[in-house]
């Protein structure tokens, strides 16, 4: 188990579509990351950007984009890119530099302005990329598979419209409740049953939206936290950023096939549970200590898997796990609480803090009026493209 870092520091630029630059959603975030610590600019030792590849060319050095916005002062600097693992990667890149002692304090930045409608690959031919290759050879947007998904959860665990539809019903009231958040308004399940068909079986609002937005975060090492008075923080326990193995018999965007399991035996675990395995080890923890999950609900359907693969349940029992309630507030493990992507929409980079922050928050007991009562272990879970996979363990 390494050693953990404390979360001095959280704060976000409310989600939307608010018509400006990525940067001045990421310093606003991070401005009220730097109160909520009662640091400022000047005290960080190191920046980390998580990067938006939308953003021009200063959307790949979102380190020195936002160092340069919130003033130069002389900090380290790095720029990670991970797609929707980008914040997660930032947050685990700031945690190393922490626990090497290169830096005490540490602010962790994303933020996004996303394009209209879905994302689609940036121009120019890349026959090596399996992420253009599936939009220009199959012409399979991002809600093309996520109805794939959902098609396949229907027809291997018998999962249903209404079980898909109850998930943005969970996500929309807690959204409803969070300042933050772009969707504010409750949805009843007839609602999202009478919303256009994007991708059959789902709906539009069964799909998240792309969104403006910002969060950050400030870290730092337990001695520093210790010196600046913060005697009980919330700590970040674990940070995972597993790749697949091989071979892979699930579908996993972007790519458009599984490997070949001829010749060799399948491990048993799928990706994204591998993924919390890793984290659930680093923390020595597991999924019966968990208080809340914040999950990468792309889609509703996405959301059930994560029960699974979060070991909340059984493979194939998200949807009874949801009927329950347990994953509702008042559940036993409440998931999205902040209201999910559902609520907010995509921020790539800035997704996976976001994430963090909201843990942040429960784990103080700051959230307000969708506050889990007594949290004390939360986790996240993401993915990216290309095997970016991401789970953060954050306690207190």
């Amino acid at each position: 188990m390494t050693a953990e870092v404390a979360v001095l520091g959280a704060g976000m630029h409310p989600w939307g579509k608010w018509g400006r630059g990525f940067v001045a959603y990421g310093v606003a975030a991070a401005r009220a990351a730097l109160a909520d610590a009662g640091l400022h600019w000047r005290d960080i030792g190191s920046i980390v950007g998580a990067d938006t590849v939308r953003g021009g060319y200063p959307g790949y050095v979102a380190g020195a984009t936002f160092a340069k916005a919130l003033g130069w002062q002389g900090a380290r600097v790095a720029s990670v890119y991970a797609a929707c693992a980008s914040g997660a990667q930032a947050i685990n890149t700031a945690r190393a530099q922490i626990l090497a002692g290169l830096a005490d304090v540490v602010l962790v930045v994303g933020a996004d302005a996303a394009p209209k409608g879905f994302f689609r690959p940036a121009g120019g031919d890349r026959p090596d990329d399996p992420d253009w290759l599936r939009f220009r050879v199959l012409g399979a947007t991002n809600p093309t598979y996520f109805g794939l998904y959902a098609r396949r959860r229907m027809a291997v665990h018998g999962d249903t419209p209404e079980d898909f539809a109850q998930v943005k019903v969970k996500n929309a009231a807690m959204g409803a409740l969070n300042p933050y958040a772009r969707y504010r308004k409750r949805v009843t399940a007839e609602e999202v049953a009478a919303s256009a068909v994007v991708a059959d079986p789902l709906r539009l609002l069964d799909i998240c939206a792309t969104s403006d937005g910002g969060a950050a975060l400030v870290l730092s090492s337990m001695e520093f936290a210790r010196r600046h008075g913060a005697v009980d923080p919330v700590r970040i326990r674990a940070v995972s950023t597993v790749t697949p193995r091989y071979p892979n018999t699930v579908l996993d965007l972007p790519d458009i096939a599984t490997d070949s399991a001829v010749a060799v035996e399948p491990d048993g675990e799928p990706f994204r549970a591998s993924i919390a395995r890793a984290a659930y080890e680093e923390a020595a923890t597991g999924p019966e200590d968990l208080s809340l999950a914040e999950v990468y609900d792309l889609s509703t359907a996405l959301e059930l898997q994560w029960y699974e693969d979060l070991g909340l349940c059984g493979e194939g029992e998200g949807a009874k796990l949801l009927r329950e309630g347990a994953t509702a507030p008042g559940g036993r493990i409440p998931v999205n609480a902040s209201g999910g992507l559902a609520s907010f929409g995509e921020a790539v980079p800035a997704q996976a803090i976001a994430q963090v922050c909201e843990l942040t928050w429960q784990l103080r007991g700051q959230a307000g009026d969708r506050q889990i009562g007594d949290a004390r272990v939360g986790i996240t879970a993401n993915q990216g493209l290309f095997g970016h996979g991401s789970a953060v363990i954050a306690v207190r």
